[in-house]
């Protein structure tokens, strides 16, 4: 698959979430259907062999897999903390896990020391738009201080979302959450926390490109998108300027590795080493593998 580079094909997906129904179906609900009939998508439900295998004949050594709680703001049952952790115990050299915490909940802090500390996840994922929360609100200042003593990475979401999408209200949703200048203030004031924003961020792309310029601790994927239809500017800065803090994702069941490698392949004219960077070198520094 990764025959583009001048050796050994290999890849890290920084973002994949659950294949199966605990994600696509109970966390997912309603918004996760939306997003799927507005856009086209079949989301079919599979179990992680398939996945693991799937993955492995695109050239792809590891995974980050997600973990998932909006349960607050959309009544929809999390994708708990510790099924996350036995799928990486069962699957160890595949798959690096990250939680996620509600932090509309009240026991959201120590559910994030416990994910680590109890549960060796490496890292959490926050999904602003679901989760119906502005990261830079100062109540959550205690969670990300926790998180950043912890001394693991945090993935937040950049930009729109398709979730709800088509729907009347966009079932509640509120696309603001997803403007990473929201961020911005957290890796301000956060600056021993590493910051993966994910997705190009539309439409905020240039935002979000400032941003990763601008602060050590902050980086961004390309997950969400065929390269086809990510933004030119966000494919010049990543080959240039940014080529040591973007990384490759895939938004996995939504985009399946090897649809996003061959358009990778396809629409993007990267020299070896730069690609080497931002299909692995990048993601395993970030990730410490």
């Amino acid at each position: 698959m990764l025959d583009v580079l001048d050796d050994e094909p290999r890849a890290v997906d920084t973002h994949a979430h659950q294949p199966t129904g605990v994600f696509l179906e109970d966390a997912g609900g309603e918004m996760m259907a939306d997003a799927a009939e507005t856009f086209g998508a079949t989301l079919e439900t599979s179990d992680y062999g398939e996945m693991v295998a799937e993955y492995h004949e695109a050239g792809v050594d590891r995974t980050v897999l997600l973990g998932w709680d909006a349960e607050t703001n959309t009544g929809n049952p999390p994708v708990p903390n510790d099924h996350v952790a036995e799928v990486c115990d069962e699957y160890p050299d595949f798959f690096v896990g990250f939680g996620s915490v509600d932090p509309l909940k009240d026991d959201c802090i120590e559910e994030a020391r416990r994910c680590v500390e109890d549960l060796d996840l490496s890292g959490f994922k926050f999904q602003q738009i679901a989760q119906g929360f502005a990261p830079n609100d100062p109540e959550h200042r205690e969670l990300f201080d926790v998180i950043e003593d912890l001394g693991v990475p945090v993935v937040f979401h950049g930009g729109n979302s398709t979730l709800g999408a088509g729907a009347p209200g966009g079932r509640g949703l509120r696309v603001k959450y997803g403007d990473p200048m929201l961020v911005d203030d957290v890796a301000a004031e956060h600056p021993d926390l590493q910051i993966l924003l994910a997705h190009p961020a539309f439409p905020w792309e240039k935002q979000q490109l400032a941003i990763c310029q601008q602060k050590g601790n902050v980086y961004m994927d390309l997950s969400g998108w065929l390269p086809r239809y990510i933004d030119d500017q966000v494919l010049q800065y990543a080959g240039s300027i940014l080529q040591d803090k973007v990384m490759f994702g895939t938004d996995y069941p939504m985009i399946e590795p090897e649809e996003w490698l061959e358009d990778f392949a396809e629409h993007t004219d990267y020299p070896p080493e730069v690609r080497r960077k931002l299909l692995w070198e990048n993601a395993e520094t970030f990730l410490d593998l």
